[in-house]
C-alpha cells in the first residue's frame, strides 16, 4: 500500500508525481499569465516546504492530503478555473451531465477546490500547529479552523489585487467569479465549513476511541427503575443487591 512505504520514499514519490504532473499541464495552457499568476503562490509554497523539511517534517497523511489539493490546483491553472471540462468527463465516462445531475447552472471547479482546501489543508495545518505551538485542546481545533478561514480572505484580496492591477482576460481569469457578485463570500464559506468539520474529525475520533466498549461476558450495568413517586435519598443511596 502506497503509505506503507518509508517516509522519505513516499515523499519522493508524490514530489515525482507533483513534478510531472506540472509539467505536463505547463504545456500549452488556456492562458499563459492566468497559469503564470496561478501557480505563482504554489512555487512558494514547495519552495517553503522544501526549506523547512528537516526542522519540519509532517506525516505521510499531510503529505499526501497536500498532494491532492495542490493537483487540483495544476488542472484548475492548466484551463482556467472556470473553463476546467469536469462535465465533459464526467459525460464520456457516465453518457450524463454531472451539472444537470447535481442542478449546477455554472462550472463549479473552482468551488469545489475551495471546498477542498479546507477538507484537505486542516488536518496538516493542525499538525503544524500541534508540533510547533503544541496546540492542544480547544486550541488544537479552533486554531487550523481561524487559518483556514483568514488565508481565504488573504487569498480572495489577493484575487481582487491581481484583477485590478492586470485587468483585462488574464485578471477575470484569474478572479473566475462567472458572473456571482457572492463568489469570494461563497468560496470563503466552502473553505471554512470543511475546514470546520475536518478540524472536529479528530476530536470525536478520540473522544470514540476513549470511551470503553464492554467487554464480552461482562454483566451490564442493572438500570434504574423509575416510579411515579419521588424516591428518598436514604433508599438512593442503597447498593442493588447482588
Amino acid at each position: 500500500m502506497l503509505l506503507n512505504l518509508p517516509h522519505r520514499q513516499f515523499l519522493l514519490l508524490l514530489t515525482a508525481l507533483l513534478a510531472i504532473e506540472f509539467v505536463v499541464l505547463a504545456i500549452a495552457p488556456h492562458d499563459r499569465k492566468d497559469w503564470m499568476l496561478e501557480n505563482a503562490l504554489v512555487v512558494l509554497f514547495v519552495a517553503a516546504m522544501v526549506a523547512t523539511y528537516r526542522k519540519l517534517t509532517l506525516s505521510r497523511i499531510s503529505y499526501f492530503l497536500i498532494f491532492v489539493f495542490l493537483s487540483l490546483h495544476l488542472i484548475g491553472a492548466h484551463y482556467t478555473y472556470s473553463l476546467v471540462p469536469y462535465d465533459e468527463w464526467f459525460r464520456a465516462v457516465t453518457g450524463s451531465s454531472l451539472n444537470e445531475l447535481v442542478g449546477w447552472e455554472r462550472n463549479n471547479f473552482d468551488r469545489v477546490v475551495h471546498f477542498s482546501y479546507g477538507l484537505l489543508l486542516a488536518y496538516p495545518v493542525r499538525e503544524v500547529f500541534l508540533r510547533v505551538a503544541d496546540a492542544r485542546g480547544f486550541w488544537g481545533y479552533f486554531l487550523p479552523l481561524d487559518l483556514t478561514m483568514s488565508t481565504s480572505m488573504l487569498y480572495e484580496l489577493i484575487e481582487w489585487a491581481v484583477a485590478a492591477v492586470f485587468g483585462g482576460s488574464a485578471g477575470q481569469a484569474y478572479l473566475g467569479t462567472q458572473g456571482d457578485e457572492w463568489d469570494a463570500h461563497k468560496d470563503m464559506a466552502l473553505a471554512s465549513l470543511t475546514a470546520g468539520r475536518a478540524a472536529v474529525a479528530p476530536a470525536r475520533k478520540s473522544s470514540a476511541a476513549a470511551t470503553p466498549s464492554p467487554r464480552i461476558g461482562t454483566p451490564a450495568s442493572p438500570r434504574p427503575i423509575s416510579t411515579p413517586h419521588s424516591v428518598p435519598a436514604s433508599v438512593r443511596s442503597l447498593k442493588s443487591p447482588k
